[in-house]
């Protein structure tokens, strides 16, 4: 059973959403406060995260950095896209704004246990994936359905990162903080054109494209 932390000092909300995902199988635990939530984490570890913004003590922003290997999902009436863009840069997952419909939340609490499960599994094989790549840690070697590419150091590095965090967006400035030791070709003013040969290579294979670029921000894994 999947074990759900609620962290919202809303009663209303809290029990709402505690009644409708115990429903569905969930286990609920429950924090009303950022400072309750970081010592029930000390604690334990839920397998997902539903994180508000407006809590006492410890606001939802000064929470998110102390978690650790948890999806979590950030719900917040704070709508402007500045607000979400940061936290999903700090780690969140995803992002949705009160009022929200609780079909659509529990579709997406599924979909990011069920990635995140995967990327697990996958990562003790040291095999990454995403879509039909395949990318070997070990090796090195990346495959795009079954015919290998053979990538620079630099473009390899920035694949596997962003691998690593395919559900969230990836500012410049943190892939080049991430890469920068093992590749020190790779500069601010030409992470651009690193990229771009890389999406080039990926192409010429898959026949898609596999990454985006978020204007102003930086890169993600492309989804369907």
């Amino acid at each position: 059973m999947k074990n759900i932390l609620i962290i919202d000092d809303d009663l209303h909300i809290g029990n709402m959403l505690e009644e409708a995902l115990s429903n569905e199988g969930y286990k609920i635990s429950r924090a009303y406060s950022g400072t309750e939530a970081i010592f029930i984490l000390s604690q334990s570890k839920p397998d997902i995260i539903l994180l508000d913004l407006m809590l006492p003590g410890l606001s939802g922003e000064e929470v998110l950095p102390n978690i650790k290997g948890i999806p979590v999902i950030v719900m917040s009436a704070k709508a402007d896209v500045d607000n979400k863009v940061k936290l999903l840069l700090d780690g969140a997952v995803d992002y949705v704004t009160k009022p929200f419909d609780l079909k659509e939340l529990s579709a997406r609490i599924s979909a990011h246990l069920r990635t995140f499960e995967m990327s697990g599994l996958r990562g003790m094989n040291d095999v990454l994936y995403f879509d039909d790549i395949e990318l070997h840690t070990d090796t090195h070697k990346v495959c795009v359905g079954n015919s290998e590419v053979r990538l620079t150091r630099t473009e390899y590095a920035i694949l596997k990162f962003l691998m690593q965090n395919q559900t969230q967006i990836i500012a410049k400035s943190v892939i080049l903080d991430h890469i920068s030791d093992d590749t020190p070709d790779c500069t601010e003013s030409s992470l651009k054109i690193h990229v771009s040969n890389l999406r080039k290579k990926l192409r010429s294979i898959g026949g898609k494209d596999y990454i985006e670029s978020v204007w102003g921000i930086g890169f993600k894994m492309k989804a369907e």
